[in-house]
């Protein structure tokens, strides 16, 4: 099941707070990041993030799920609707994101 546009764009408004978010589409889901470093992204219309220790820290009860199969496991985040909160998630986990790789 692909994530859907309205979804996507709920998710980019609850983090219009923060400067650099963007996105990449990839076969019907979409990658997110913040300053250019992969944070996560909307699967199946669910928000993912990289299972960072600060992510971890801010959602100690946050479920492991597969973006799909194959994948690696990342945090289920359920307070969607609390921009404050998403905000302050993608803050705290972004020195522990790796820089992006550089292009030849």
């Amino acid at each position: 099941m692909a994530s859907s546009r309205v979804y996507l764009e709920f998710i980019l408004d609850q983090l219009s707070g923060l400067e650099e978010i963007t996105y990449k589409s990839m076969m019907g889901e979409y990658i997110l990041y913040y300053r250019g470093r992969v944070i996560g992204g909307i699967y199946d219309d669910r928000f993912l993030v990289k299972p960072t220790p600060s992510a971890r820290s801010l959602m100690p009860e946050a479920k492991t799920e597969l973006p799909y199969e194959g994948a690696k496991e990342m945090l289920l985040v359920n307070e969607v609707d609390n921009r404050a909160f998403l905000q302050d998630l993608l803050e705290a986990m972004y020195d522990e994101l790796p820089a992006p790789k550089r292009k030849r």
